[in-house]
């Protein structure tokens, strides 16, 4: 089995999911959303602080990062889909993950996306370049 970028974005996605939802990270939370059958996991618009709610922080935060965990996993099959029928990533692709990588590492710096994604993406404008 030959590793390449869009099983990498697999992987990225599976851990994030088992992270998110361990005791190590936002378990509680989770928990808690199973509670309730994880239907209305939050107020919605009436947390938002523009309309005077208050947001519930650490529910939002184990929210988006699982969810973007998941997000990850078809974008993975599809990126493997893609590499594995043409041999070539889109360079509008690579770039877009790149700028998005750098927006995160910008907003988020000690993260996973300092860590694995942003050398990731840069890995794959290199192969890219390359004939």
């Amino acid at each position: 089995m030959k590793l390449t970028n869009g099983k990498i974005i697999i992987y990225t996605g599976i851990a994030h999911v088992l992270l998110g939802i361990s005791p190590f990270a936002f378990g509680k939370q989770f928990l808690e959303f199973s509670k309730k059958y994880f239907f209305k996991i939050s107020e919605g618009l009436s947390e938002f602080p523009l309309l005077n709610g208050v947001m519930n922080y650490e529910n939002f935060a184990a929210f988006w990062f699982v969810y973007f965990g998941v997000l990850f996993i078809p974008l993975g099959y599809l990126l493997d889909y893609i590499e594995t029928e043409n041999n070539k990533i889109p360079k509008k692709f690579i770039w877009s993950y790149l700028l998005f990588n750098l927006i995160g590492c910008y907003m988020i710096p000690f993260s996973g996306m300092l860590l694995l994604t942003l050398p990731h993406s840069i890995y794959m404008l290199v192969k890219r370049q390359k004939p």
